[in-house]
Parts: structure tokens; C-alpha cells; sequence
């Protein structure tokens, strides 16, 4: 398994409300409400069915969940919507930097000068990730973009 597809559901449980339990493959367990993006997106109307909402399973290799009718919501996005909804935006900005310019654990570790351990801990929303070290990130973008 590559670092970038890291973020996987090993299970899924609707609450009610819109409201999902999500288990992810690190361990992590986190309530998720998902109301807002089922009334803002077209692809996802029909889950304002509740009885439809409360199908909802782990998609194929725990890449996404997935309704009936070939509805679904990626992995990655979900692991940031709950990081969001539990008050760790430090982390998600993180992620999606990370991501954005395909960087592993150690690549990012090699261009912050800090641990691989770090890094993994910053990632998984286990540790806040301090404002100088997203600070950090901005400043190496820059640096790469004057090198390109």
C-alpha cells in the first residue's frame, strides 16, 4: 500500500441525521455529518432519502462508502471532512499540501528537516500541527516554485 492511498474505512455505521460513524483503517473513530454536503451536491440528492442514507456500506478495498445506485464518497475526502468537523483544520491543511505536491512521509520529512515519525503523527491528525511547521510549507512551495 502506497503512503498516498493511506486513508481507508474499515467501517461504517449511519446514526441517523445525516450523521455517519467512521472507522478508519489507523484506528481512528470519528462522527462525521454529512448534511451539508448532501443538500449541496447534485450526485448525492437521492441520500436525502434517510432510509436510503442508512444503506450505506465501506466501498471496495475501504477506498470510499457507497450507497445503492452507485452513490459514493472518496476516502480521502471523508478523512478530511471529519478532521474539519472535529477541529483539526491544522491537519487537513497539512494533508492536502502533502498531497497536492505528492509528497511521502519521509519526502516530507527530507523538506521541513523534521522526523518521518513527526511527520506521520502530524498527518494522522494525532499531533496539532504548529503554525510555524504550516508556515514551513508555504515557504517550501515558494522555494520550489523559484527553482522550477
Amino acid at each position: 500500500m502506497s503512503e498516498s492511498n493511506a486513508v481507508r474505512i474499515t467501517g461504517v455505521k449511519a446514526l441517523g441525521e445525516y450523521r455517519l460513524s467512521l472507522h478508519f483503517l489507523k484506528g481512528k473513530t470519528y462522527i462525521v455529518d454529512l448534511r451539508e454536503l448532501v443538500h449541496r451536491l447534485k450526485g448525492l440528492r437521492p441520500l436525502r432519502d434517510t432510509a436510503l442514507f442508512a444503506r450505506v456500506e465501506a466501498g471496495a478495498g475501504g477506498h470510499s462508502i457507497a450507497w445503492p445506485g452507485d452513490i459514493d464518497v472518496g476516502a480521502d475526502r471523508l478523512f478530511e471532512i471529519a478532521l474539519e468537523q472535529n477541529g483539526r483544520a491544522d491537519t487537513v491543511q497539512f494533508l492536502r499540501w502533502r498531497w497536492r505536491h505528492g509528497l511521502s512521509l519521509q519526502a516530507t520529512a527530507d523538506a521541513l528537516g523534521l522526523s518521518r515519525r513527526q511527520v506521520a503523527y502530524y498527518s494522522s491528525g494525532e499531533h496539532k500541527v504548529p503554525h510555524t511547521v504550516l508556515l514551513a510549507c508555504k515557504g517550501w512551495e515558494v522555494e520550489q516554485q523559484s527553482v522550477a
